[in-house]
């Protein structure tokens, strides 16, 4: 059954724990191969307390987020993020989400959705952005049913 989502329904949300592991990883995976990302002490050198992840990585955690919470058949249109505190290891980051927009043809089940998304860390904002999704239609979701 499809849910019936409104402008300024809340995501629930969810918590990363921000590991080592899952810094330097996003930063392989991204083929991100900055010192910042990965060298623990030349990254004090430079007066930062840690490695800290990067943009891709974050970028891809929001993108779980939003389908995390829409379904495998929703598909992201955009994603538009701008990174604040740095996510250091052993931190906690919080995503959390609110519809802003709905959008589709008058009279019918919305076909896009544009979430505000944050994500909150132990020294402040991380993330501020905004991410447009193709909602599944009623049809694509019995099929995965």
């Amino acid at each position: 059954m499809t849910q019936a989502y409104r402008v300024g329904d809340e995501l629930p949300p969810l918590d990363i724990p921000l590991t080592r592991t899952l810094i330097v990883a996003g930063a392989i995976a991204s083929r991100d191969y900055q010192d910042v990302h990965h060298d623990a002490d030349l990254v004090k050198e430079k007066g930062s307390p840690d490695i800290f992840m990067n943009i891709l990585t974050t970028n891809g955690l929001v993108g779980r987020y939003i389908t995390d919470h829409f379904g495998p058949a929703a598909v992201l249109r955009k994603v538009a993020i701008r990174l604040g505190a740095p996510n250091y290891p052993g931190d906690v980051m919080r995503l959390t989400g609110r519809i802003t927009e709905l959008s589709g043809p008058a009279g019918e089940e919305p076909v896009h959705a544009t979430i505000a998304v944050t994500g909150d860390n132990g020294i402040g904002r991380h993330v501020t952005g905004t991410v447009t999704v193709a909602l599944p239609a009623r049809s694509d979701e019995r099929a995965g049913a």
